[in-house]
């Protein structure tokens, strides 16, 4: 499950919602990303869905990865022994298979790139056992276990813990990854995908993009040079990261500042990518007092260096930049319903005609939500 690869360069992102929350099939996320061809190496690729299984909305769907049959059946007592499994089964898989449309930078000496020696991927759809939630909240319990999983069985990785939703991701080409994992077949309102070109991390089944905890998911194109800041900052909240990547503390943060500290969604956005000094001080006194305010309590969650990044949840996307731009952004609409964002603008043409394309400025966030009126 685990590789010493490493390649210094970029990555490629992609995202669809409906905000009607009307359920598409994989094909379009995958041509998208498929377009950002040269912007992976083949070391890294996948995609986060949404609403794709309505028969289990309720529970929550581990997607696992193991090493050896031995890790399995050693995490599989943990399971028994910490949730009520509703179902547990081998993730569909189709060994060998390839995106097989044109591909830009594909060549034909190159050839087609299948994936190979993939972990054991298996799902678990669970319930948290009421007795177990009465002195911490039914999510908090269920972070506590990713956690437990992640730092101490060896071989064994959670890749998506949330409820309706699930991470698809292995080394390979992102487009290769789509069809290996059979997303074609699935239907979900909220699509993300990444194409990975290691930078400072190898590249290895766990470290593929997304990165997820519960609901959130994230993808993201370039680095967080402030990885061991923000790394410290949030363990003493009771994460551990061990996935060897920067990107993973993007996902805690927003569940850290969201979930448990209750953020709206635009000022964990800044928080993150928080406006500089210069700036704050030319802001009007009310905004001024709030944009420094988040700069001393959060000072821990600031995001630094060059990034691009689209969030993933239950009730919508979020695409933001660092806060000089230093990784492309595009996004797009088409009617009232339809949300695009992408690391370029051809990736969303290849599969919409937009009625509204931008790109957004530096460290603004662009919120798309699910309808109120949608469950």
């Amino acid at each position: 499950m685990r590789c010493d690869c490493y390649i210094p360069s970029g990555c490629a992102v992609s995202g669809i919602m409906s905000k009607a929350g009307e359920r598409m099939d994989g094909n379009d996320i995958i041509r998208s990303i498929a377009l950002m061809h040269d912007r992976s190496n083949g070391l890294g690729g996948g995609f986060a869905a949404y609403g794709i299984y309505p028969r289990h909305a309720n529970e929550y769907a581990f997607h696992m990865m193991f090493d050896n049959m031995e890790a399995k059946d050693q995490c599989e007592e943990y399971l028994k022994d910490t949730f009520d499994i509703v179902l547990d089964e081998e993730i569909p898989t189709r060994p060998g298979a390839v995106f097989e449309q044109d591909t830009s930078g594909r060549s034909a000496e190159c050839g087609t790139q299948p994936i190979t020696s993939p972990p054991i991927l298996w799902r678990y759809f669970m319930d948290v056992p009421e007795h177990r939630t009465t002195f911490v909240s039914e999510r908090e319990y269920v972070v506590e276990k990713v956690m437990d999983i992640n730092s101490k069985f060896t071989g064994t990785f959670v890749a998506s813990s949330g409820k309706n939703m699930g991470a698809f991701k292995g080394v390979g080409y992102p487009e290769d990854i789509g069809m290996f994992y059979k997303l074609d077949e699935y239907k979900g309102y909220i699509w993300t995908a990444h194409g990975r070109f290691p930078t400072n991390t190898p590249g290895w089944w766990g470290g593929a993009h997304p990165f997820c905890l519960l609901d959130w998911s994230i993808v993201h194109n370039g680095e967080i040079s402030s990885y061991g800041t923000n790394k410290r900052y949030l363990e003493p909240f009771g994460y551990k990261l061990e996935l060897r990547t920067d990107t993973e503390v993007v996902a805690y943060l927003f569940d850290l500042l969201v979930r448990r500290h209750k953020m709206p969604m635009d000022l964990a956005v800044r928080a993150l990518a928080s406006p500089f000094w210069k700036d704050i001080d030319r802001m009007p006194k009310r905004e001024q007092k709030i944009a420094t305010a988040i700069r001393q309590v959060y000072g821990g969650a600031l995001l630094n260096g060059p990034f691009s990044i689209i969030l993933g949840y239950s009730r919508g996307m979020v695409g933001f930049n660092d806060r000089i731009k230093l990784r492309p952004m595009t996004c797009a609409t088409k009617g009232d319903d339809m949300l695009y964002m992408s690391s370029e603008e051809s990736a969303i043409r290849e599969i919409a005609d937009p009625d509204t394309v931008w790109s957004p400025k530096a460290g603004t966030a662009v919120i798309g939500e699910l309808n109120w009126e949608v469950e």
